[in-house]
């Protein structure tokens, strides 16, 4: 059975006391974050897997796994654990010298009901937050504590991973276990929620939340992190309060941002200077892009710099494009009032798969450290032009009927203006000025009620010179082009395409996939990015998240182009709902000898 916090990787424990001549034990991972919970069930999992729940008690690994506090690592990863090294066992995240106070700001919306606080008991659950911490719900809705931790409880689950389970006598067994540790886990979770009510813009209703922190906070020191899950036009009143009235008066306080964070270059910037009236830059956690915090593209920086086969060929001399890719199958459903007000430019291209790509394409940084990565994304995007209105395709879907039912067209939506000329669909070509990319379309794709749902990012290398099998492929080149494919999501993988003889004694050659299929390779549910990004603000790590230099260079090269469209009121094509998309993105990537990589029938990794 893997038990691990999300945060770590993965490294088996293998049980050399008490269990020797036992059958084989379940595997355990331990970490940074998660050690004593994870010792602890993960002994009386071992001991049940081994010798039945009475041998369990009988061997006293219940009591041994208690007493546990400790454990070797190194390098990040933990060392091999036996029964003696159990007793150096501790949480590195315990300090009873401190305490973090969580104030989730719109509280009562759906983001925050969905996603944060989902995200913080996932966080919980794995012991990764500080042995001291609170959670307060703070909206103008009015609710007792009981209502919150009601609403709260509806959307919380635990991670309880069946696929490492073979003996299937001992699954209900476990699984009992693993589901009483959850439900003691959920109460304790829920007895640290509370709430407030009081409006955004009163530093009076700050001041009694700064009261109740306190309370809860006692004598320790105290960190507060303020998450702002509310809508832009109001993160200055907000910012202001808790800044006056509610701020840290011993530890650190910080404020997380949720996009969007303007709608152009002079409405960032003017965000930008307003909060610095009332924080410093190291308070500002700018979350403007949560896809930073997916696994596939953490995974990035390390497939290509850990990997000396990689590393020589990221470059114009072997890569002809790159794509990056994202869809998704549903339109605004109702949700077409926000939507409209930015567009699929704003909404994904100018934030998600822009960042993605300053990852992608960075220099190799001095060190892993947030300000060197950062510098280097910097670097990227002052290396690039604005785009230009005729790199770029727009797009807006219509109704469409399939299968006897009919899906409604954008415009056809009750919260969006008949006459809207806001893209649903947007394709780019982007060019970096310097000698590593120089030449190189970075082609981006983005959009809504498409035919399927995705983001990934596709690199497509150059033809082999005088290839001796060209006859082999015929005319098409492109059919024996080597393209290395990483899927964000869904499904996640990463697939390097190839050439190989088929077996017989012809020549036939045919395109497979080396792939790493992550649901295959590990056993353990990937996190979701919320519960990385969340960590890390609470931890001061600052990676993944925006620095406003960073922020200003993406929007110098969208601007003029928002603009343009905005002004001219430029029409979008129009696009059957759950089509692959308007006819004009495949004349784009053709205009740079490109064809899309997510559009040809391929074997699926």
């Amino acid at each position: 059975m893997a038990l691990s916090c999300m945060r770590c990787s993965p490294a088996a424990g293998a049980v050399r006391r008490g269990l020797a001549s036992a059958a084989p034990p379940a595997a355990l991972s331990f970490a940074r974050c998660g050690l004593r919970r994870a010792a602890a069930l993960g002994w009386r999992v071992a001991a049940v897997a081994t010798t039945g729940v009475q041998g369990a008690k009988d061997a006293g690994l219940e009591k041994a796994a208690r007493s546990a506090s400790q454990s070797k690592v190194e390098n990040g990863s933990p060392s091999e654990i036996i029964l003696d090294d159990f007793e150096d066992l501790s949480p590195l995240s315990e300090n009873d010298d401190s305490t973090v106070s969580i104030t989730v700001v719109g509280a009562s919306g759906d983001l925050a009901k969905k996603k944060i606080f989902p995200a913080l008991f996932a966080l919980y659950y794995e012991d990764c937050l500080p042995k001291h911490f609170t959670i307060f719900g703070y909206a103008r809705s009015k609710m007792t504590d009981a209502e919150l931790r009601n609403m709260v409880s509806k959307t919380l689950t635990c991670r309880i991973d069946k696929r490492c389970l073979t003996r299937l006598d001992l699954l209900t067994i476990i699984l009992n276990i693993l589901r009483e540790n959850c439900n003691e886990k959920m109460e304790e979770f829920l007895k640290r929620c509370f709430y407030h009510s009081g409006q955004y813009d009163s530093e009076e209703h700050f001041m009694d939340l700064d009261k109740k922190l306190k309370q809860h906070e006692g004598s320790r020191v105290s960190n507060r992190l303020f998450y702002l899950s509310i809508p832009p036009n109001i993160f200055l009143d907000v910012v202001k309060c808790a800044s006056k009235s509610a701020s840290s008066g011993n530890g650190w306080t910080r404020v997380i941002v949720e996009k969007p964070f303007g709608r152009d270059s002079d409405s960032s910037s003017a965000l930008t200077r307003g909060l610095k009236q009332y924080l410093v830059e190291d308070q500002i956690f700018r979350w403007i892009d949560h896809y930073l915090g997916k696994e596939l593209v953490e995974n990035l920086s390390v497939l290509r710099f850990s990997n000396l086969v990689f590393e020589p060929l990221w470059s114009r001399q072997y890569i002809r494009n790159v794509q990056l890719i994202f869809s998704e199958d549903f339109g605004t459903e109702g949700r077409g009032g926000y939507f409209d007000r930015y567009g699929i430019i704003r909404d994904i291209m100018q934030n998600h798969l822009l960042q993605i790509l300053a990852l992608f394409a960075m220099e190799t940084p001095v060190s892993l450290e947030a300000e060197d990565i950062r510098n280097e994304k910097v670097k990227v995007l002052r290396s690039m032009k604005p785009l230009q209105l005729e790199d770029v395709v727009i797009g807006q879907y219509k109704s469409h009927t399939k299968g006897g039912t009919t899906y409604p067209g954008y415009t056809e939506d009750k919260t969006v203006p008949k006459d809207s000329v806001t893209p649903t669909f947007a394709a780019a070509a982007l060019f970096i000025n310097n000698a590593r990319w120089d030449g190189i379309p970075f082609l981006m794709k983005a959009g809504k009620a498409l035919h399927t749902k995705g983001a990934e990012i596709r690199v497509q290398f150059r033809h082999v010179p005088g290839n001796l099998y060209k006859r082999s492929f015929g005319t098409d080149l492109d059919t024996a082009t080597n393209e290395l494919v990483i899927r964000v999501q869904p499904d996640e993988a990463i697939y390097l395409k190839i050439n190989n003889k088929i077996p017989g004694l012809g020549m036939r050659l045919d395109r497979s996939n080396l792939n790493l299929h992550y649901a295959a390779r590990y056993s353990k549910e990937i996190p979701d990015a919320y519960e990385r990004l969340l960590l890390d603000a609470i931890e001061g790590e600052r990676r993944l998240f925006i620095r406003s230099d960073e922020l200003d260079a993406a929007w110098e090269l969208f601007t003029p182009l928002l603009k343009e469209l905005e002004e001219k009121r430029i029409a979008p094509e129009l696009y059957p709902y759950g089509s692959r998309g308007p006819v004009g993105a495949h004349y784009l990537a053709a205009k740079y000898n490109v064809r899309w990589g997510d559009l040809t029938t391929e074997q699926k990794a």
